[in-house]
C-alpha cells in the first residue's frame, strides 16, 4: 500500500522559511513524478511544484516561482519543498503527490496523496 506522509508545516512569520518533506512507502518509485499542491480555507487545491523522478525536470506555479525549490532524494523515496519568503497568501495545507509518467500540473491525475501538512504564515 502506497504512503505518503508529509512533515515540516509550522507557522513562521513573514519573509521566514521552511522545508517541507514528503517520504513515500510501499511499492518503487522508479518512473513517479512527485509533486506539491496546497489549498487554502475556502479555495480550490492548487499547483504549487513538480519534479520528475529523476530530479532532472522541475515545474513551479508563477506565485512561488523563485522563492520554492523542489528537490527529492531518490534513494530514500522523499521529496523537499523549501520554501523561502513565505508570504501571508502561502498559508495553506501543503500536499505531496505522486503519479507515473511525464510531469503534470493536474492534480486530478495524480494518483496517491499525503495526508497534508498546515503552513501558516503571519504578517
Amino acid at each position: 500500500q502506497v504512503q505518503l506522509v508529509e512533515s515540516g508545516g509550522d507557522l513562521v512569520q513573514a519573509g521566514g522559511s521552511l522545508r517541507l518533506s514528503c517520504g513515500a512507502s510501499g511499492r518503487t518509485f522508479s518512473n513517479y513524478v512527485m509533486g506539491w499542491f496546497r489549498q487554502a480555507p475556502g479555495k480550490e487545491r492548487e499547483f504549487v511544484a513538480v519534479i520528475s523522478w529523476s530530479g532532472g525536470s522541475t515545474r513551479y506555479a508563477d506565485s512561488v516561482k523563485g522563492r520554492f525549490t523542489i528537490s527529492r532524494d531518490t534513494a530514500k523515496n522523499t521529496v523537499y519543498l523549501q520554501m523561502n519568503s513565505l508570504k501571508p497568501e502561502d498559508t495553506a495545507v501543503y500536499y505531496c503527490a505522486t503519479k507515473r509518467g511525464l510531469p503534470t500540473v493536474t492534480g486530478i491525475s495524480y494518483e496517491y496523496w499525503g495526508q497534508g501538512t498546515q503552513v501558516t504564515v503571519s504578517s
